[in-house]
C-alpha cells in the first residue's frame, strides 16, 4: 500500500498537532514532513498528497510555505490526488479567513482535489478559499471553535480516505 505524504507547516504548533490528529485518524499509511525541512523531491515521490498550512498575517501562506512557494509551481499535480487543510482565526481575520487553502489550491488545482467542506458552521466575512459554498479543502479555526476541531477532522478523514 502507497503511502500518503502529508507536508505541513507550522510555527506555533497548532498546524502540527492537526497533522498529528489526521495522521491518527487515517486508517492508511501517512508520511509526515515540515515543508521546512522539504524538497521538491519530497513532495514529487507521492501520488497522493495533503498539504495544511495555518493562515497569517492577512491571507498569506505560512513562511515555511512562502519560501516554498516557488517549488509548487514546478511541481506537476494533474496525476496526484491532493487534499487541503487550513487553519485560521475567523473572529480576527474575518475577511480573509483560512485563505492558505487557496493558495495551495492555486498549486494543485490541475490534480484531482479532494475533501472540499462546506462553509456552514463558521462565522467569517469573506475567504478566499471558498467556492460555491465550500471551502476547497478542510478549514479549521481551533482558537474560536477548538470544540469542533476533532469531529471536523474525523467527517472530513471519512469523507477523503476512499480517495487515498
Amino acid at each position: 500500500m502507497e503511502a500518503i505524504g502529508l507536508f505541513y507547516g507550522s510555527d506555533t504548533g497548532t498546524t502540527e498537532d492537526i497533522v498529528e490528529k489526521i495522521k491518527n485518524t487515517f486508517s492508511k499509511e501517512i508520511e509526515v514532513h515540515n515543508i521546512a525541512n522539504s524538497s521538491k523531491e519530497d513532495l514529487e515521490k507521492y501520488e497522493k498528497l495533503i498539504l495544511a498550512s495555518p493562515t497569517w498575517g492577512s491571507g498569506d501562506l505560512q513562511a515555511d510555505w512562502e519560501d516554498f512557494e516557488n517549488n509548487l509551481s514546478k511541481i506537476d499535480f494533474s496525476n496526484k490526488t491532493i487534499a487541503l487543510v487550513g487553519l485560521g482565526d475567523q473572529e480576527s481575520y474575518s475577511d480573509t479567513f483560512c485563505n492558505s487553502l487557496s493558495h495551495l489550491y492555486e498549486y494543485v488545482k490541475k490534480g484531482k482535489v479532494v475533501g472540499k467542506t462546506s462553509a456552514e458552521g463558521y462565522y467569517f466575512e469573506d475567504s478566499d478559499s471558498v467556492i460555491d459554498g465550500e471551502f476547497v479543502g478542510l478549514a479549521i479555526d481551533d482558537v474560536n471553535q477548538d470544540e469542533l476541531t476533532n469531529e471536523r477532522i474525523e467527517a472530513w478523514v471519512k469523507q477523503i480516505e476512499g480517495s487515498f
